[in-house]
């Protein structure tokens, strides 16, 4: 799990802290499309080493205690959009994850003092949030509707963002958004094979992910440092090629739930 290549430059947004939550025993019942049951004990070593990768990428990493009564609570980043300016409760568009907010916004209570919501109708999964910037792509998703990507493109215009949506409903094999993409800073995005284009893509550099290592478009760029999901060599060698520091993390267990690497952290 070594760092491959010098360091490449990257233009983007520093983190100083990120927010994760130990899966429970009860991780097994978490919502899932794939049908396979998670090895616990490997669960929590893998999400050990996800947290120890994030602090070795110079962040603090606050760390919650699992929840048994929300299965789904180990993938923190659905119930936050955080931003430099902002930070903003979302309303998680499968009801049993209603309840997970409140806890993940008392932990977010030191580091900010004040924060936006998404209220009814709308609803909103932090995984169709992918930031690029000053600008917001906005995953209209089965978990995110109309109504809260319109609330949040208001709220983010409010602090000075811009954003656009990008409908994935046609795509089944995205759960969220950036279930298939991930910025990487300098205008370039890793992307899933037939991830709708837009203008903020068309203005970019897409990189596609080979067919067969499709889950591995989800990524998370960590100040400077791009974690990946491990076995997935083809992906590890490109970007290996265009120097970036990577790091591939074994993401086995939370891959049968329908999660990736965004999902187990808020980094802000």
């Amino acid at each position: 799990m070594g760092l491959v290549m010098p360091a490449r430059i990257m233009a983007c947004m520093q983190f100083a802290n990120s927010i994760v939550r130990v899966p429970g025993r009860s991780f097994c019942q978490a919502l899932s499309a794939v049908g396979a049951q998670p090895d616990i004990a490997k669960a929590l070593e893998q999400h050990s080493a996800y947290s120890n990768a994030l602090a070795e990428c110079g962040l603090q990493v606050t760390t919650m205690a699992a929840d048994e009564n929300h299965p789904d609570g180990t993938f923190v980043e659905d119930t936050f959009v955080i931003a430099d300016r902002v930070a903003i409760a979302t309303r998680p568009g499968a009801k049993t994850r209603l309840g997970e907010v409140a806890a993940v916004a008392a932990a977010l209570g030191r580091f900010r003092a004040h924060c936006e919501r998404i209220e009814p109708p709308g609803s909103l999964d932090g995984g169709d949030i992918c930031q690029v910037d000053d600008h917001f792509l906005i995953g209209l998703s089965a978990r995110t509707n109309e109504a809260g990507a319109a609330q949040l493109a208001g709220i983010l215009a409010r602090h000075g963002y811009t954003s656009s949506t990008v409908d994935i409903r046609g795509c089944p094999s995205l759960l969220h958004l950036k279930s298939g993409i991930t910025y990487l800073g300098d205008r370039r995005f890793l992307v899933a094979p037939g991830f709708p284009s837009g203008p903020a893509l068309a203005a970019g550099q897409r990189i596609e992910v080979d067919p067969a290592e499709a889950y591995a478009a989800n990524a998370v760029r960590v100040n400077g440092h791009i974690l990946i999901a491990a076995g997935f060599p083809r992906l590890a060698t490109r970007l290996a090629s265009l120097s970036y520091r990577i790091r591939a993390l074994e993401m086995s267990e939370f891959e049968k739930m329908d999660g990736g690497l965004s999902c187990l952290s808020l980094r802000f």
